[in-house]
């Protein structure tokens, strides 16, 4: 009985390496490796949460994809992320659009000061906006999630509660941002962000403009005596997190549901963690003796009225490249409403900002 049973045994082992002889059906799938390069040091939350995500991803996929990170630049500078991805130096790339400007133009809208009110809206507005129109300017890559700052904010070493106030300043605003502050009044200078705080210590400048999250990721709450909640026409930078397109396109289909889940579940991390992030700027900034100012509300009025020379201008050059001017207005009129409906849905949650309407702030 015992010799039946192993014969029979042995003959089902031969009949299924006769179907499958060497074709690999028993072996260990083969791993997929990744590089995923990203210029935040590795100390910062928005670097410790990419950690995470990769994390997660190895796990899900049982090992079979495995990812070896490079933070603080070490593969690939901001700048050079973009261009980094579509070549394959790094499969998964996370910089933002104002690094390479003129590289992603539609999306550049994003960046106009429209008043996004809080770090939660902020973030999810790019999101939509990327799925609502999908710029072509995008298509070399595979955009996995966007997210973005909080709306910037105005610390300085004189307080800032009019627009009489900006004469005679220079602000630290690079980009997009120069322009709203020259709006405003003031002297916009391109600072690199890791020189600001000894450039406004040596009376170099007199301030910059900062999502709030900076007064302490920069120690600026250390050095300004003021900070303006200037989220009215505070820009927000449109970050992405991208992936190389053959290599997207070679993942299995299972991997690609498993990446694709993922990706939609960091979007809203990401956009709970830059939300977050004010908060302990602000607590910086008042331990250091930081005094947080309110515009009234027709100072409020005054400075939306400022920058809207900001946003023609945008308009102009983008009908200058070819696109039709009701298109462009559309974008815009676009993030306006999504702006206030995120807004609404915001409260809804009841998620609680340092920016913003007093319905959402704490």
């Amino acid at each position: 009985m015992k010799l039946k049973k192993m014969c029979l045994v042995i003959g089902i082992v031969c009949l299924m390496l006769t179907f499958f002889p060497l074709n690999g059906a028993f072996a260990a799938p083969k791993v997929i490796n990744l590089k995923f390069a990203n210029y935040f040091p590795p100390p910062s939350t928005q670097s410790k949460l990419c950690e995470d995500f990769i994390a997660d991803l190895e796990k899900r996929t049982n090992g079979r994809v495995k990812v070896k990170y490079f933070p603080g630049g070490s593969l690939l500078k901001a700048p050079a992320v973009i261009k980094g991805v579509e070549t394959g130096i790094a499969d998964i790339g996370f910089s933002h659009c104002s690094y390479t400007a003129g590289r992603f133009p539609v999306m550049e809208a994003c960046e106009l000061p429209l008043g996004f009110p809080t770090g939660w809206v902020a973030n999810q507005i790019m999101n939509d906006f990327y799925e609502e129109f999908k710029p072509k300017e995008w298509d070399s890559v595979v955009p996995l999630w966007f997210h973005a700052n909080t709306p910037s904010t105005l610390a300085t070493k004189k307080a800032i509660r009019k627009l009489e106030d900006f004469k005679g300043l220079t602000i630290r605003a690079p980009g997009r941002m120069a322009s709203v502050i020259s709006a405003l009044g003031g002297t916009p200078a391109p600072t690199p962000i890791m020189e600001t705080y000894d450039a406004i210590s040596k009376g170099v400048i007199q301030g910059v403009f900062v999502g709030g999250e900076g007064v302490k990721t920069f120690r600026f709450g250390e050095i300004v005596d003021y900070v303006t909640l200037s989220w009215n026409v505070g820009s927000s930078y449109p970050f992405f997190v991208v992936m190389n397109k053959r290599k997207y396109n070679k993942l299995p289909p299972d991997i690609k549901g498993i990446l694709d889940k993922l990706s939609g579940e960091y979007k809203e991390k990401f956009a709970l963690l830059w939300n977050a992030a004010d908060f302990p700027g602000k607590a910086f900034g008042e331990k250091n003796g930081v005094e947080y100012i309110e515009l009234d509300k027709a100072e409020f009025d005054r400075w939306v009225v400022a920058v809207e020379p900001v946003i023609e201008d945008y308009v102009k050059t983008m009908v200058s490249k070819g696109f039709a001017e009701p298109e462009v207005r559309g974008w815009i009129k676009w993030l306006r409403e999504r702006s206030a409906y995120l807004l609404e849905k915001q409260k809804s949650l009841s998620i609680v900002s340092v920016t913003g309407p007093p319905e959402v702030r704490r």
